[in-house]
């Protein structure tokens, strides 16, 4: 008989581990994604989320990112 795993995170590690050592990684990933259905358009919901900055702008501003982590 197996012993109850009480904590949450422990269940979800060992599921994980278990999982891939039978399946491999990537397809108990594949596995998990069957059971996780989105909802909604990510590809409409990400315009109203992120910034409307242009690849001049996002490196601007990395290297002033890098600069003052110096």
């Amino acid at each position: 008989m197996t012993t109850l795993i009480a904590n949450p995170s422990e269940l979800r590690r060992r599921g994980f581990e278990s999982l891939a050592a039978t399946l491999g990684w990537v397809n108990a990933v594949r596995f998990l994604q069957q059971y996780e259905y989105g909802s909604g358009d990510y590809a409409h919901d990400r315009d109203r989320f992120l910034p409307d900055w242009d690849p001049e702008q996002l490196l601007k501003m990395s290297h002033q990112r890098d600069q003052s982590s110096r």
